[in-house]
């Protein structure tokens, strides 16, 4: 059984919006995994011992802040999980960890996405995730091809399929992300998933395809930095669906993707949690 290494990272005190920012905007780019809510704060997942360390080193030094690193295991997670994660309804689709399907949700479910929660985001208990998924299900579907950019547990192209797409394609740079969304493909027995290792920068060329519908759950940090790489990756008019920052990031994203040559088209909100829908527009501000 694999084990995670970890930071828990709790305030001493009650922590503004501000501070954070600074704490989640010093994690971008030390391949988390995935974050869980503990009591005061969060406890953060990482691929490798080094990215945890790395990490630590940038938030250690915050005022107000006490950091813990630990070892997970993978059972542990799955033993807290099957104690608190049951199923989820989101408009027409319902995610569900194995444990809780019955015969009869199966039946009264137009879509039932089984996911086993492992270390990737993507349980559909985050507000991010729900997000995301309201926004999917407002698309023209039928025939679109669709990418998730970080796709963690594979729950946003395994939704596209069922919910009418002729094909999803999902990336990640993790590895063990992508041996969890391969698992939930075959748990759902759905065809027409692919799932690539692949960084955005690199994607374009590698999948050799534009998508009328992307969707990118990530942080505020990633988002902004990342912008203008989605133009290569969208067909003319494609739609992009983002999510994973918070209320207080909501300008600084928008003005990278305005930047980037998408229009903004609409905007959701759940637990400070923000979920855009962008259309990309012909000609991009020089």
């Amino acid at each position: 059984m694999r084990s995670y290494p970890a930071l828990t990272l709790t305030w001493t005190r009650p922590a503004d919006a501000d501070a954070t920012d600074i704490l989640l905007a010093r994690l971008d780019g030390h391949a988390a995994t995935a974050i869980e809510d503990v009591a005061d704060g969060i406890r953060v997942f990482f691929s490798t011992t080094e990215a945890r360390d790395a990490a630590l080193d940038q938030v250690r030094d915050l005022p107000n802040l006490t950091c813990a690193s630990s070892e997970v295991s993978d059972e542990n997670w799955a033993a807290r999980s099957q104690a608190s994660i049951g199923a989820v309804t989101v408009g027409k689709v319902t995610i569900a960890p194995p444990w809780s399907v019955t015969p009869e949700m199966r039946a009264q479910s137009p879509h039932l996405v089984v996911i086993q929660p492992s270390m990737g985001f993507g349980t559909a208990h985050h507000a991010s995730t729900r997000l995301c998924l309201s926004w999917l299900q407002t698309m023209p579907l039928d025939g679109a091809a669709v990418l998730d950019v970080g796709t963690g547990s594979g729950v946003l192209a395994i939704a596209a399929r069922q919910l009418g797409a002729a094909r999803a394609v999902g990336i990640d740079v993790d590895p063990d992300a992508l041996t969890n969304a391969r698992e939930n493909v075959a748990l759902n027995d759905v065809t027409g998933v692919d799932l690539h290792e692949r960084d955005l920068s690199a994607a374009g060329a590698a999948l050799g395809r534009r998508f009328d519908v992307i969707l990118a759950n990530l942080t505020g940090g990633l988002l902004c930095r990342d912008a203008g790489m989605f133009h290569a990756l969208a067909a003319a008019g494609a739609h992009l669906i983002i999510s994973g920052f918070q209320t207080h990031e909501t300008a600084q994203v928008i003005g990278a993707f305005q930047d980037a040559g998408w229009t903004m088209k609409g905007q959701r909100e759940e637990e400070s949690w923000v979920g855009m829908l962008l259309q990309r527009t012909i000609t991009m501000k020089q």
